[in-house]
């Protein structure tokens, strides 16, 4: 697993490059009404082979994500291409000694990689989220055979730090 960072200090405003997707990409709350859309990324083995969860097998296990995870995170944003839900992205806020940062996280459905949408999502989530969540570093850990997301983050100034060996049991 890698890790990439942004910190505030190394950028002005943020110094995060402006992607254009063909359509525009936007952030909001992702909510319930929006599971038809997350289904077609979270059962596909293809798009969350890196995560850290398995793909969703049925709608009653994602209804139940989105009620005990979904609508009790504070900052769960759908990424969308004009109004359809393309991807989610998140914000984790770090605890105590680690207040000072946040976690980034996000996933694109596959028929959507490779346009430019990830990218500008998470420079929207950047851009957004050091002045939401009050924070000096936003950082990502990401898949070292990911070189998709790799890209993404480089691509809005994220560095990579490390190679964190054997740091999580992911899937076993």
């Amino acid at each position: 697993m890698s890790v990439a960072n942004l910190k505030t200090e190394s950028s002005s405003p943020l110094g995060i490059p402006i992607f254009k997707s063909p359509q525009t990409v936007t952030l909001r709350f992702l909510s319930l009404p929006d599971i038809q859309d997350f289904m077609e990324w979270a059962t596909d083995n293809e798009v969350t082979k890196s995560l850290m969860w398995n793909s969703y097998s049925t709608r009653s296990e994602a209804k139940n994500f989105f009620k005990q995870v979904v609508e009790k995170h504070p900052w769960f944003k759908a990424i969308c291409l004009g109004e359809k839900v393309i991807g989610s992205i998140t914000l984790d806020k770090g605890k105590g000694a680690h207040e000072c940062k946040a976690e980034l996280g996000y996933i694109v459905a596959r028929k959507y990689w490779g346009q430019g949408h990830a990218t500008e999502a998470v420079r929207l989530a950047v851009q957004s989220g050091f002045k939401d969540l009050e924070v000096e570093r936003i950082e990502a850990f990401v898949d070292p055979e990911n070189k998709g997301s790799q890209r993404v983050l480089e691509k809005n100034g994220f560095t990579q730090e490390g190679l964190l060996r054997n740091c999580v049991i992911q899937k076993g």
